[in-house]
């Protein structure tokens, strides 16, 4: 494949690093082709580097992988997890309750709950890796073990004011469709949503009142995970009351 693009890319980043006195970090730099099938690309020849092709690659501590399903990321966050709690059951028993739910946030939902707006096309096996992640950190608050630990976390969540798994990342998504049409998000979110009046008069609205505008069906696949798709169905469904 033609890989020109790519290369003068990089020398633009480059470039650009060293003007503003930055340094690229050649061992730390890696490339990843997303596809649903392994690379074609052996190697990509820069200059004076050379970079083989990876399976995964990692962004901001959030892991790609070639095919965009996010098995790499969920693993890598059920290992965080799992290690945390097992750490924190160690000195459970010198904790008090309050304790126990302010360093379950620290060191477990906070590893959850990072770039979860990514998550909105999740597979089920994943979000239930999560689910298993989140009932665990409850179980440790209550202290839900021997035959208690056959009982229901719902009630518990609920105590505790704590979303599930799924909900979690659907009001993640629609917290950001809010901020983008109330002109709070960055502008290269911004730019995904635009309001429309509703085409039909209904009776009992207000004039702000608005809907998002509903954009031509994508024909390229998995384009429903694209944050644009996600925060319509979100945004459609919540029908948001915007004040211009």
């Amino acid at each position: 494949p033609d890989m020109t693009a790519v290369k003068s890319c990089f020398m633009e980043v480059r470039k650009w690093m060293t003007v503003n006195f930055l340094k690229l970090n050649e061992d730390k730099t890696e490339f990843i082709e997303i596809g649903p099938y392994v690379s074609l690309i052996t190697t990509l020849d820069l200059g004076d580097i050379t970079i083989t092709p990876v399976d995964k690659a990692k962004n901001l501590c959030f892991l790609f992988d070639h095919q965009l399903n996010l098995d790499a990321q969920i693993n890598a966050v059920s290992q965080v997890c799992y290690l945390n709690q097992r750490n924190l059951t160690r000195i459970g028993s010198k904790l008090s309750q309050d304790l126990k739910v302010q360093l379950v946030h620290s060191t477990i939902l906070s590893f959850i709950d990072y770039c979860n707006s990514v998550y909105g096309k999740l597979s089920e096996k994943n979000v239930h890796k999560l689910q298993k992640i989140q009932n665990n950190a409850v179980r440790f608050i209550y202290g839900l073990y021997g035959e208690k630990r056959r009982e229901s976390v719902m009630p518990y969540l609920k105590k505790l004011h704590f979303l599930p798994v799924k909900f979690r990342i659907k009001f993640k998504i629609s917290l950001l469709v809010f901020k983008c049409i109330n002109n709070l998000a960055l502008i290269i979110l911004k730019i995904l949503y635009f309001l429309e009046k509703p085409g039909v008069e209904v009776r009992g609205l207000d004039d702000d009142f608005f809907l998002l505008k509903v954009p031509t069906c994508p024909s390229f696949s998995r384009s429903e995970v694209h944050f644009h798709m996600l925060g319509l169905n979100r945004g459609t469904n919540y029908q948001f009351i915007s004040d211009h």
